[in-house]
């Protein structure tokens, strides 16, 4: 992010408490993960860098939500558990993925799998692979064997195009998984708000565009996606989901392409 922008957001609430945040995230990231390890030991677990831990770190005003060692938030961790359950992400067959905005906690783990050409897209970051647009992909139709898109359509203007965009370059025999802030209980948008503190106020964070409900499901579905709605419990007993600092109220939304 620009940091003059930064300084002009910075008299939003909850902007200047994630700002917060992300600063003591950083200085954690700086130190070694064997001495993070031993700061931290305790009884909870991170499955992403496979750590006890004693607790996660607070962001913003969410608890419990980073694990100190890695950085990992609760959805990241929900994510990589789906992949090892439930896919075939980890078969070692040459596949190739498209990751959108790369978590930190994430694309390590990723770029090493076996026979994966792991490929990171955002429209800002010059760290990732491509600078992409994704209403507007420069990509050959059926590209990739694999997509990942987790917090990314809620900043989308236009997000039925970037969903039909992906749903486009996503091969036939390959799958996708989406996730998003689900906090209504139908979509909320409203293209003319642009203001950083009316979308906080109304969006809950001054980038988003929408509120998002349960009825994205729909917008996938209508975009050229098959999709099968993944519930936290389907992944891990309660207890577990206490113990790895799991989002028990999140989806992950499973698709395939749909094919005429």
């Amino acid at each position: 992010m620009d940091y003059r922008n930064e300084i002009r957001l910075i008299r939003l609430p909850k902007f200047r408490k994630a700002l917060m945040s992300r600063a003591k995230m950083r200085v954690l990231l700086a130190l070694p993960v064997s001495v993070k390890r031993v700061l931290f030991h305790g009884r909870h677990y991170c499955p992403i860098c496979e750590s006890h831990i004693r607790g996660f770190e607070d962001f913003g005003y969410d608890r419990n939500q980073f694990c100190p060692v890695c950085s990992s938030m609760q959805r990241h961790r929900l994510a990589w558990l789906f992949f090892l359950q439930k896919t075939n992400l980890f078969d070692c067959n040459r596949k190739r993925m498209l990751h959108l905005a790369p978590e930190v906690a994430l694309k390590p783990r990723l770029k090493c799998i076996p026979n994966m050409d792991y490929w990171t897209a955002d429209l800002q970051d010059h760290k990732c692979i491509v600078i992409m647009d994704i209403t507007d992909i420069q990509y050959p139709d059926s590209t990739f064997d694999i997509v990942f898109c987790s917090h990314v359509l809620e900043h989308i203007p236009d997000d039925r195009k970037a969903m039909r965009e992906l749903a486009r370059v996503l091969k036939p025999e390959g799958w996708a998984v989406f996730m998003v802030p689900l906090n209504a209980e139908q979509t909320i948008e409203d293209p003319s708000i642009t203001n950083p503190a009316e979308r906080e106020r109304l969006f809950w964070q001054h980038d988003h565009v929408r509120l998002y409900g349960p009825d994205f499901k729909d917008r996938l579905e209508k975009e050229g996606f098959k999709v099968t709605v993944i519930k936290p419990s389907q992944i891990a007993s309660a207890e577990d989901c206490m113990r790895m600092g799991l989002p028990i109220q999140d989806s992950i939304f499973f698709c395939m392409k749909k094919v005429s």
